[in-house]
């Protein structure tokens, strides 16, 4: 099976892509293009995807960069040397002005969002939770496209396949996070069963881009609810399974 690549024009021409879980290697819970080596996938077949993913952006394997992600605000500028090292550094999104390098993140229903300045040559990939989104990855991300010479009227931003509203059931609590940052964010829930509410995740980062200067969209794909196209954390909970794939999504220059 060939892989399945979600783009959107308003990144484009920039190569980039969401990544479907179609075409991959991986088998069992991880049927198809598993690209997260923090599973419990065998190695070598994780490897093997990854490198179908590179090879669909021209790029070395070595080359198709990622971080270590842990759901906090940090962004790390890269450098070809950084491919040479392989390291991975703690943080949820990346950004260079460096040609011949892919940046990548890892989702399972957290937004992956991909952020261009074509006409400056300066990219960036993020990987978005709604813990990220509230602390400000998305901001930090686009502050880090300006130091490299970015223009803000020139982002652009594209969030990925990410769980979707009608998905995503939270608590109470989770709700009144949200309203301790900002009360105007109760508009971004919905009414569920009890005391049972819904996010809108993709809806909370468009906002935030929004409110930051930059033009973005959403593709309008939800994890949980497509399964032979995505993986999704919050299905896996569900369904009782061990483990669950990533997804990979990245943009080169």
């Amino acid at each position: 099976m060939t892989l399945e690549i979600i783009t959107s024009d308003l990144i484009a021409p920039l190569r980039h892509g969401f990544f479907t879980r179609r075409g991959g290697a991986s088998s069992g819970v991880f049927h198809g293009l598993n690209c997260g080596p923090g599973s419990s996938d065998q190695t070598e077949i994780v490897a093997i995807n990854r490198a179908r993913v590179s090879g669909a952006l021209d790029v070395p394997p070595e080359r198709l960069i990622g971080v270590h992600q842990v759901h906090s605000a940090d962004v790390v500028a890269v450098t070809r040397s950084d491919a040479l090292t392989g390291a991975r550094p703690k943080a949820d999104a990346l950004v260079t002005a460096e040609p011949g390098l892919a940046l990548s993140v890892l989702t399972a229903d957290c937004q992956p969002v991909l952020f261009a300045d074509a006409a400056a040559g300066v990219i960036g990939a993020a990987h978005a939770g709604w813990r990220g989104a509230l602390d400000g990855i998305l901001e930090a991300t686009v502050d880090a496209m300006l130091a490299l010479g970015a223009e803000r009227d020139d982002i652009r931003a594209v969030i990925g396949p990410s769980i979707s509203q009608r998905a995503y059931e939270v608590g109470p609590e989770f709700l009144e996070t949200f309203l301790g940052e900002d009360p105007e964010y109760a508009r971004f829930f919905a009414g569920g069963e009890g005391d049972r509410l819904h996010f809108d995740l993709p809806g909370f980062g468009l906002h935030r881009l929004r409110e930051a200067g930059i033009e973005a969209e959403w593709t309008r794909h939800c994890t949980y609810s497509d399964p032979d196209r995505f993986y999704s954390y919050r299905r896996t909970c569900h369904a009782r399974e061990a483990d669950y794939g990533r997804l990979i999504a990245a943009i080169r220059l």
